[in-house]
């Protein structure tokens, strides 16, 4: 934070009853998130939205995927430029396999 800007300091506390039931759900799912409970249950009441650390991860493997199509599309122009068809075709064999390997991942959220 920059000099002379303090964070707001939070001085009041929301209370809500739960079951034990629910309270091991809500608990659960701040650790999934990675937050604390009360972290989670701010993001939650004001309307953020909340990811588990596993959709975290699968938005950085997506994003790997995208870049690996990125090279690979750059890889067969070059290879369009310059006449070499058996690179082309390995070039589109896997590309294949990462569009096969991204929807799998989508449909893993």
């Amino acid at each position: 934070m920059s000099e002379g800007m303090e964070k707001p300091r939070r001085t009041e506390q929301v209370k809500a009853y739960v079951t034990p039931e629910e309270f091991t759900l809500i608990m659960e799912s701040s650790e999934r998130a990675g937050l604390s409970m009360s972290e989670f249950a701010r993001r939650v009441c004001l309307g953020f939205r909340v990811e588990s650390r596993e959709d975290q991860q699968a938005r950085r493997e997506l994003l790997k995927v995208n870049a690996d199509l990125g090279r690979l599309g750059g890889l067969l122009k070059q290879s369009l430029a310059t006449g070499h068809k058996e690179q082309i075709y390995g070039l589109l064999h896997k590309i294949d396999q990462l569009q096969a390997s991204l929807k799998a991942k989508i449909r893993a959220l």
